[in-house]
């Protein structure tokens, strides 16, 4: 599996895409405002007459698509234009910069719905006339993306804890898992590890080319709260679709020794009294019956790209690398069910767990099906999203009651939250 082919989220607006079911992403994005406003401030308050360019280039690193993207580029143009429109008073200027805004995120980012939703904004018309000039700009963020010293500010929310690969040797160690999780040997957390220190030492040194002196950036990913990662499961939504898929191959093994058309009928007790009805309809084929399921060599041959950092990683790796230094280092809590504004059903526990699991299972599908489409088919999709209760899947006591970390550094001269600046 190629990562930056498979790596999209759900395209379009659609029930499933990301743009329609990144409600958390968002809740993050929120979470970090207070920050890049005073990232901001700091860089221009630095910058002692270096930034009155006519033209200040930006960046979202790992931009996705849907509405997030508009909401955090919107913020940091205005935040920048008040900024300048401070100083252009106290200076008797009367011009505000113009800006070239690159999104970026891997070839197959829907690219197409984010400039249509964009284009449809008011994004071009700021509380002065705003001249702002976008560019798509696909490639990873592993690789260089622009010329040397010319970008002045940086923006990643929710891209870093994803890898350029999965580590080598994965398919013998890291059987029945799909990530790390408490159950993997000392060796993956090693390998895991080590990949995302060439991974995030790249990152930096390739923006250190890149930034101009005193240049900014805020980063937030998903982290990890404790050094240890054998001692927390901070990925336990992702450990339950691992435990999906192995119940897959299970039944997959059972009805393999089956040379007949089969009906199975599932008949289960409700949250609600009701009962729920599942049918399963497997039919034969050339050499047996074909079931949509999931084969056990598939499924050990499946691991995520994916690594939760702790503060301390995040910190060696900076002050090793060596082109930006760390102004500050967050970490946060998010729920998961976050962006729940529903408050209908206050009184009503089962139900309000029932809907807090489906938006769950909706945001993780909704970055994890291209990934599990391209490695197992995309026939199995549906049910594996479809066949656990979604209680399962709730912050309200099924598999965490929060999401990980987020860290956020920035930068001049930075789910973590870094604050950091490219040295001089």
């Amino acid at each position: 599996m190629v990562v930056k082919n498979v790596m999209n989220m759900n395209p379009g607006d659609g029930a499933t895409s990301y743009a329609n079911n990144s409600g958390l992403q968002k809740a993050v994005i929120s979470e970090t405002l207070p920050l890049v406003d005073e990232t901001l401030k700091a860089m221009f308050s630095a910058a002692n007459g270096r930034f009155h360019a006519k033209c200040l280039k930006l960046v979202d690193l790992g931009c996705s698509s849907g509405p997030n993207t508009l909401f955090i580029i919107s913020y940091i143009l205005n935040a920048i234009e008040d900024l300048c429109s401070n100083r252009i008073n106290s200076a008797n200027d009367h011009h505000l910069p113009e800006f070239e805004v690159f999104l970026n995120d891997l070839p197959d980012n829907d690219f197409d719905n984010l400039f249509k939703l964009l284009l449809n904004s008011n994004l071009f018309n700021g509380k002065k006339t705003r001249h702002c000039f976008l560019y798509g700009l696909p490639g990873s963020f592993y690789c260089r993306l622009f010329p040397s010293n010319t970008l002045h500010f940086a923006y990643s929310s929710y891209s870093l804890h994803w890898l350029s690969q999965v580590p080598e040797g994965m398919e013998s160690r890291n059987q029945e898992n799909i990530c790390i999780a408490r159950t993997s040997p000392p060796e993956v957390f090693e390998a895991y590890a080590k990949q995302y220190q060439r991974d995030f030492s790249t990152f930096l040194s390739l923006r250190g080319e890149e930034m101009i002196a005193g240049g900014r950036m805020v980063l937030t990913f998903r982290g990890r709260s404790v050094e240890d990662p054998s001692c927390t499961d901070d990925s336990a939504h992702l450990t339950l679709l691992s435990q999906t898929l192995l119940d897959m191959v299970a039944e997959a093994l059972g009805f393999e020794v089956c040379n007949e058309w089969v009906t199975l009928v599932v008949i289960h007790q409700g949250e609600y009294g009701n009962e729920w009805v599942t049918l399963v309809v497997i039919h034969q084929g050339e050499y047996g019956v074909i079931v949509e399921h999931v084969k056990k060599e598939d499924l050990y041959s499946f691991n995520i790209p994916l690594y939760p950092p702790c503060e301390q990683e995040v910190k060696t790796v900076i002050e090793n690398e060596g082109s930006f230094h760390l102004d500050k280092l967050h970490g946060f809590r998010v729920r998961w069910d976050a962006h729940d504004n529903v408050v209908d059903d206050e009184d009503n526990p089962i139900l309000k767990k029932h809907r807090s699991g489906k938006l769950v299972a909706d945001c993780v599908r909704a970055f994890m099906e291209p990934m599990l489409a391209a490695h197992f088919g995309s026939s199995i999709v549906d049910e594996l999203f479809g066949r656990e209760p979604y209680d399962r899947m709730s912050p309200l006591g099924g598999c965490g009651n929060t999401c990980p970390h987020k860290w956020t550094p920035s930068t001049i001269g930075g789910r973590k939250l870094i604050d950091f600046s490219r040295n001089s």
